[in-house]
């Protein structure tokens, strides 16, 4: 039997517009012949809800089934829009589809809307319906008929699905907590409820260990991030960044505390008991109509790090079980990126006070050598690396100044830049010349990676670059070898500025090839300026436009070294850095000639005699008296050595500085060695007695043989008399 459907006008008394709906077998029977009684049983009986409805889209008839599903019976509807009828419906967009079906002709399958029926009120239902036209017999238009399904199960759970899927999406872009539980709040408002809110323990936001919570008592929680859809609350209750102050039988301290979620499906005095003990959330339940409350606990990893609580006020359905298992899906999603953050804060924060305990608390009080000092970590994911600087006071008044950079972020960064730190003093105390200073460096970072084959250190020493420079204020010349770091800055006292001319050698731990030192000419107030890779560098421009906005900079600016440190980085580190960065600015002050003096001597014992005897002089001169018998015996021990033990012209140099400092010069490279002599012994006490009477003592190796030095403190009361 092939089954139609014919659809035709029929008069009134009353002048509205009937339809006659009728089935007809297509194949043998017409459509006249067939019984009206079985057609209305057949349509009535149908699971689908269907209406036809005239060129006005006005209700002609429905069925049972969709009189059911809305909750509005046929009479309410004949004659009527559905506009009209349902009104709460999504109605618009419904009969803008039938519009198109009418004067098109072309049907509109499974169109799905949403909203809320006089048959449940309180909850939200979506459908799914088809449209096709209505022509009768000869082509005319005489309405549409539609057919719908509820698919509110269906919708809810793509629903579900596609905020789950936004959530992993949008919450944890970073390693920042409150930017997370903000997030959190964004994702929620207002798809899951009209009100967010994410308070958090003050331990997790301090980036402590977290630990179990007490049975007992009010639990410290802060608030951290909100939203709403309207203006005013949760502000006129808590704002962000204070402290929550829940009572101890709210459902917000009994969620953190029992550690799993509660909803309250009616929000009121009357039944919701614990706003008895909270005048001030009672009053904002009363004036905002807030209706019901769902608290879900923030935990990962077994610790429960705060609360989120979700407030529905315009929507008069409550909370459901289904809501409680997505809200703890992806609640849970966000404790996890919380968590990660918490992490990354306590190992950044590690990092950062093992970064800041390696580098020089204070450097040292040098009157040649005028320093000031700036470090600045890494923004963002990058956090504290492994850059350094160091101020080095070496013998004969001289200085030495280092700047570092170790690859990479965070712990092994820092541990290596302390090691590498911890040998460059080592290094600078047997007084080796630049170049060499850096070759065993190399030696010993090459050692480092043979000895963790696992490769833990290697990333990070493997590639290092050191800047190591020596400044001498007696002869006004500057050393400088450098491991793959950028050229020193320097500025004469006329405002000149230029990079130091200093040969590129290899970072450290590659070993192939030699490293090379340069000797420049400094006067007096000229300015270097040591500097790591992460002032000029940017990962979207050339090094070269970062040394000349330096270069800019330090033409533009004059002061003190403090001064200039203070404009160079507000000029060139503005903004979040992507590397953490050192800088180093020294002026340079060089001994006057009324501070050293120095003589030539014979390679011959009478002249011993003679060495104290102008040494002598040089103390009475300078006002140094107290200091002329242990000189005159240093002297006499100084001389005596490298008239036995070297050969060639001997030099004796005074200098006076922040202590006395005296040299003996000899073209011989035996260094002499401190040893305890026997009472038989003839000899062997020298040096012995150097050590009692100086405060420190040392060799270090020229070009032309080596000089052993002495360093005395001066009398405090003692002053030059020149």
């Amino acid at each position: 039997m092939n089954l139609g459907v014919q659809a035709d006008p029929l008069a009134a008394p009353d002048g509205n517009r009937r339809w006659l709906l009728s089935g007809v077998d297509l194949g043998s029977t017409p459509w006249w012949g067939v019984s009206r009684s079985l057609l209305e049983r057949f349509l009535t009986r149908s699971p689908f809800g269907m209406a036809v409805l005239d060129t006005d889209l006005r209700y002609v008839w429905t069925n049972i089934t969709l009189d059911r599903m809305a909750g509005v019976s046929n009479e309410a509807r004949l004659g009527r829009r559905m506009s009209e009828v349902l009104p709460r419906l999504a109605p618009g967009a419904f009969e803008a589809q039938m519009e198109q079906v009418l004067h098109t002709g072309v049907p509109v399958l499974d169109f799905e809307y949403h909203g809320y029926t006089p048959a449940d009120p309180g909850r939200e239902h979506a459908f799914s319906t088809s449209v096709f036209r209505l022509d009768d017999v000869q082509g005319r238009v005489m309405g549409v008929c539609y057919m719908g399904v509820d698919v509110t199960d269906r919708w809810r759970a793509r629903e579900r699905l596609a905020l789950l899927s936004e959530s992993g999406g949008r919450i944890g872009s970073t390693l920042d907590i409150s930017r997370t539980a903000q997030e959190l709040t964004d994702v929620a408002v207002p798809r899951m409820a009209d009100l967010v809110l994410v308070d958090l323990l003050d331990s997790a936001l301090e980036g402590e260990e977290l630990r179990p919570l007490p049975r007992h008592g009010v639990p410290p929680l802060r608030r951290v991030a909100q939203r709403s859809l309207e203006e005013g609350y949760p502000e006129a209750v808590v704002a962000v960044g204070e402290p929550s102050g829940y009572g101890p039988s709210s459902p917000f301290v009994r969620c953190l505390v029992e550690g799993r979620a509660i909803i309250e499906p009616t929000l009121s005095p009357a039944d919701a008991h614990w706003l008895a003990e909270d005048t001030l959330r009672t009053d904002a339940v009363l004036a905002f109509g807030l209706r019901s409350l769902m608290v879900v606990p923030l935990r990962a990893r077994g610790t429960v790090l705060g609360v989120t609580v979700f407030v529905r006020r315009e929507r008069a359905e409550p909370f459901d079980q289904d809501d409680l298992r997505l809200a703890e899906e992806f609640v849970a999603r966000a404790a996890l990126c919380m968590d990660n953050a918490l992490r990354y804060t306590r190992e950044h924060t590690t990092a950062l006070t093992l970064q800041h305990s390696l580098l020089p608390h204070e450097l040292p009080a040098i009157g040649t050598a005028e320093v000031a000092s700036r470090y600045l970590p890494a923004h963002g994911r990058e956090g504290v690396g492994g850059d350094w600087f160091d101020v080095i006071a070496l013998s004969g008044a001289r200085v030495a100044l280092v700047v570092g950079d170790v690859v990479g972020h965070g712990i092994n960064a820092a541990a290596t830049m302390g090691r590498l730190r911890t040998a460059v003093h080592t290094l600078a105390n047997l007084d080796y010349p630049p170049d060499e200073m850096l070759a065993h460096l190399d030696d010993l970072v090459l050692r480092l990676i043979d000895e963790e084959p696992d490769g833990s250190a290697t990333a990070a020493v493997l590639g290092a670059t050191c800047l190591y420079l020596v400044w001498d204020p007696v002869a006004q010349t500057c050393t400088i070898a450098r491991a793959g770091h950028p050229p020193p800055a320097l500025v004469a006292p006329d405002g000149t500025i230029s990079f130091a001319s200093v040969p590129a050698g290899p970072p450290l731990g590659l070993g192939w090839l030699p490293f090379e030192s340069a000797e420049l000419e400094i006067t007096e107030n000229s300015l270097l300026v040591l500097f790591t890779d992460g002032l000029v560098e940017r990962r979207d421009q050339d090094i070269d436009v970062g040394l000349h906005e330096l270069q800019n900079v330090l033409a533009e600016c004059a002061g003190s070294p403090e001064e200039i440190c203070d404009a160079v980085l507000s000029r060139l580190c503005g903004g979040p850095l992507k590397d953490d960065t050192a800088l180093l600015v020294v002026r340079c002050h060089a001994l006057g000639p009324d501070q050293v003096v120095s003589w030539d001597l014979p390679c011959d014992p009478a002249v011993v005699s003679e060495a104290r005897f102008l040494t002598t002089n040089a103390l009475t001169r300078w006002g140094l008296e107290e200091l002329s018998f242990t000189t005159e015996l240093i002297v006499s021990e100084l001389v005596t050595n490298a008239i036995r033990h070297g050969t060639g012209p001997i030099q004796l140099r005074l200098i006076r500085h922040a202590g006395l400092i005296c040299e003996v010069a000899d073209s011989s490279s035996t260094s002499p060695h401190l040893r305890h002599a026997r009472t038989t012994d003839e000899g062997g006490r020298g040096m012995f007695l150097i050590s009692q009477m100086a405060q420190r003592w040392g060799t270090r190796h020229t070009n032309r043989g080596k000089i052993i030095w002495s360093e005395q403190s001066l009398p405090r009361t003692g002053s030059p008399n020149l």
